[in-house]
């Protein structure tokens, strides 16, 4: 069966990386969300997936300079703030699977942490384009599942992702080959694809038997997908 991940929660149909976009995805079936995470300048873990938040909210400057009270006091769409890791988490709990992307080296070791918090190992998959820091979240616990995100394939992707113990490589789904789905299952691994957001390209993917599809439009993907008798 094709994983549907959507993609910062449902970011086609409500604002990326809030609880109302996971909320949406989860009431449309998904089986797993993705969001970003970041720190704050005290240390706490907040959902966004730019650097700034200029782009997603109604505010201006870099995440890392600023407190959790001065993120949480902004807009990010139809009146949503950003959630905390620790939100999100709690609502997925037992629902989803949640897909975390390390967007900073400084987050890996407090997401680590509150995951075993929460007893969550089995509920979430950590992925980033940073594989050094998915090494170091199995350094940390080996119970933890992660993914390796690529854009660019050159070289041997699916080393580079057993190297640092990954159980799944994450490929722009532009970049998404029949040899490499081949090569990635010989290999052992998983291969999920992000983020094509019309039934076309989802087809496509399909037709490549990739495990899962992360996507904006998770209700694109899923009506596709009932009309193929896959759900």
């Amino acid at each position: 069966m094709v994983r549907v991940i959507g993609h910062r929660g449902a970011a086609g149909l409500e604002p990326e990386n809030t609880l109302r976009s996971i909320k949406k995805a989860n009431d449309l079936g998904v089986d797993q969300v993705e969001i970003d995470v970041r720190t704050t300048r005290g240390g706490h873990l907040i959902v966004i997936h730019d650097e700034t938040v200029d782009r997603t909210t109604n505010g201006h400057g870099y995440v890392k300079e600023l407190t959790l009270r001065e993120l949480r006091s902004l807009d990010a769409g139809k009146g949503e703030h950003m959630p905390t890791l620790e939100e999100a988490l709690r609502f997925t709990q037992g629902r989803l699977i949640l897909q975390i992307e390390l967007k900073v080296k400084e987050a890996t070791e407090p997401v680590v942490h509150l995951v075993e918090s929460l007893n969550a190992e089995k509920e979430v998959v950590i992925t980033s384009f940073m594989h050094d820091l998915l090494g170091r979240v199995h350094e940390l616990n080996t119970n933890l599942r992660t993914g390796a995100l690529f854009f660019d394939v050159q070289g041997d992707v699916c080393q580079r992702a057993l190297d640092v113990h990954s159980k799944a490589i994450h490929v722009y789904y532009r970049n998404v080959k029949p040899k490499l789905v081949e090569e990635a299952h010989r290999r052992g691994l998983k291969i999920q694809v992000w983020n094509p957001d019309d039934a076309e390209e989802m087809m496509r993917m399909i037709g490549l038997s990739v495990d899962g599809i992360g996507t904006n439009r998770p209700d694109i993907l899923l009506n596709l997908l009932k009309s193929m008798g896959m759900r």
